[in-house]
Parts: C-alpha cells; sequence; structure tokens
C-alpha cells in the first residue's frame, strides 16, 4: 500500500520542496496551505487550500491516519518582518493557534506523529552575543530568553508537541531550523531572510556600485542550503529520535562576507554602506554534534554552493521583473 504524507505550509518554501522530495520517495503527498507555492507548481498529489488556524478545517485534512506528517506552516519573515515588534501579536497567534489545531487534529486520527519545524531563534540571546563563539547546543536553550516573540512562540509549540509524546503516546519529533535558503524562496517585500536579500542587492545593483547591509556587517550566521534542511527533516521523522535536534551549517560567516561571497559569484565590484535596520543576535551557528550521533547524518554543502544556485536564481527572477516594467 502506498505511504501517505501530509505536508502542513506546502505553498511556502521549504514545504514545496519537502513535496517534491517526499514524492520523489513514492510517497502520495497533500499539501496544504492559504496560498499555492510562489514560484513553481506543486507536485502534490492532492493541494488543499485552507486556513489552519480554523479547527474545523484541520480536522478535514487530516482525515486519515497519515504514515508522515510535517507542521512547517507558521506565520513567519526574515529580520525585517521579525525583528520590528509591528507584528509580534500575529506571529504569536497565528502560529500558536496553528499548532493547537494540528496536534490535536493528528491525535484525534491517530496519526503516529507529527515533524515540527521549529527555529534557531529559540535560543537564549545571551548565549549569542558574541558573534565569533555563539552557543547553540540543543541542551542551551533554557533558562529560556529567545531574542524575538517568533522564538518565544516556537519554543512554546516545541514543549506542546513533546507533551502530546508524554500524555498521549505520540510520536512527534522537532527540528530546529537554521537560515534556510535556495531558489524558489522569498526574495523581496519584506519577508525574505539575509541570503535572498543580499542576492537581490547584488543583482539590481550596477557594477561598479554599492548596496546597502542592516548593521554593521560583522554579525554572524550559518546558512542551510534547502535540500539539505529537506534531508535532515526526512530523516528525523524515520528515525526514532524526537529531538529537539538542529538542522543547520557550521560554515559560520559574517554578514559581510557573505556580501562577498555573493559579489563574487556575480561578478561584481560593490561597495558596501552599513545602514542601521534589525538584526537580531550578534551571532548564531548550528552546533551539529547531536545530529550527526542521533541520525548519522549532519550537513555538509559549502555555503558558495548554494549560494551560486541561489543567486543565479534570482538574478533571473530580477531580469524577468525588469523586462516586464
Amino acid at each position: 500500500m502506498t505511504r501517505r504524507a501530509l505536508v502542513c505550509g506546502a505553498g511556502g518554501f521549504i514545504g514545496s520542496h519537502l513535496v517534491k522530495r517526499l514524492r520523489r520517495d513514492g510517497l502520495w503527498v497533500r499539501g496544504v496551505d492559504l496560498k499555492r507555492p510562489e514560484f513553481a507548481e506543486s507536485e502534490a498529489d492532492d493541494f488543499v487550500l485552507g486556513d489552519l488556524r480554523d479547527r474545523g478545517f484541520c480536522r478535514a485534512v487530516v482525515d486519515c491516519r497519515f504514515d508522515e506528517v510535517y507542521q512547517l506552516a507558521a506565520d513567519m519573515g526574515g529580520a525585517g518582518y521579525v525583528f520590528t515588534g509591528a507584528h509580534d501579536a500575529d506571529i504569536m497567534h497565528n502560529s500558536a493557534t496553528i499548532n493547537l489545531n494540528m496536534v490535536e487534529a493528528c491525535r484525534e486520527r491517530g496519526v503516529r506523529g507529527v515533524v515540527y519545524s521549529s527555529s534557531a531563534c529559540i535560543y537564549p540571546a545571551y548565549n549569542q552575543e558574541d558573534p565569533d563563539d555563539p552557543v547553540c547546543s540543543e541542551d542551551s536553550a533554557y533558562p529560556a530568553a529567545p531574542d524575538s516573540e517568533y522564538g518565544w512562540e516556537k519554543l512554546f509549540s516545541e514543549r506542546l508537541y513533546l507533551a502530546f509524546n508524554r500524555n498521549h503516546g505520540m510520536e512527534n519529533r522537532v527540528a530546529r531550523y537554521h537560515n534556510v535558503f535556495g531558489p524558489e524562496g522569498t526574495w523581496r517585500g519584506g519577508r525574505e531572510k539575509a541570503p535572498a536579500a543580499i542576492c537581490r542587492k547584488v543583482a539590481m545593483a550596477a557594477d561598479p556600485g554599492e548596496i546597502e547591509i542592516w548593521g554593521d556587517g560583522s554579525q554572524t550566521r550559518s546558512f542551510l542550503y534547502v535540500d539539505e534542511c529537506v534531508e535532515g527533516t526526512v530523516r528525523l521523522a524515520r528515525s526514532d529520535f524526537a529531538g529537539p535536534v538542529n538542522i543547520g551549517s557550521e560554515e559560520m560567516v559574517t554578514i559581510d562576507g557573505l556580501v562577498d561571497l555573493v559579489c563574487a559569484i556575480a561578478g561584481k565590484s560593490l561597495v558596501k554602506r552599513h545602514v542601521p535596520g534589525p538584526q537580531g543576535v550578534r551571532g548564531r551557528n548550528s552546533d551539529n554534534r547531536l545530529i550527526g550521533e542521533q541520525l548519522g547524518w549532519k550537513p555538509a554543502m559549502p555555503l558558495r554552493q548554494g549560494l551560486e544556485r541561489t543567486y543565479w536564481w534570482i538574478a533571473e527572477q530580477v531580469s524577468r521583473e525588469r523586462m516586464a516594467a
């Protein structure tokens, strides 16, 4: 009998790539979201448009005992959306409501467990003040002090899914994603992440010229290519490990260094103009010891390789928009 998977948030960046992977694995896939993927047709066998904040809708889409359920749906975005404070109430209310509805709908249907996409944003801000030596091991999450309401909601929902394991015999899994990027992701409009924003700015800049960078450029991050995020997520789903576990790259880079990499890929000479803007913590990097121990695998793709694929895809989008203007 064909195995069945449900992907919540299938209209989003990671969710749409996850659907493709599950279909290649031979699963029948239902995708659910408020919207369809923006840049390509979904490969889901069944794509249902609807609002997962509606409890009745959640019950309707969880209409059988799916073999694999992935809950990626959330109200989210990049620093320009998450760290301004203007969207805090929506972020917390919308995402928490989705998770409360989904875990209960799956429990009622007898689903074995849900893979929940948490975030590195749950890690304490006090452990990420040194850009050269951030602490992001899974056991460092407490005492809790996320740097945003987005992080607080993610931490609450982690505890929600794991509490359902203890009290209702479920086998939910928790993945902590670290800055995922790649083609077919949001690259403009305010919700894009740093790699996409920088790729867009470089693609749009005259050569020679300049681009604006939020902050002093010395803040650090690691960035995970989407295919590796999907690989880690599927491996976690099919493992005996509940997590939480980091799914991220250990190749840390400064934001200025990220700009330099993209400029080198584009073959452009650009001056960085640092301006005030939302930045989040000073440093963040995935700690991959636990994923290596528990799953026998960890992300290894070089940052430049993923950036090359991403930059040229975004450059093509910029070119198309210019031609259509």
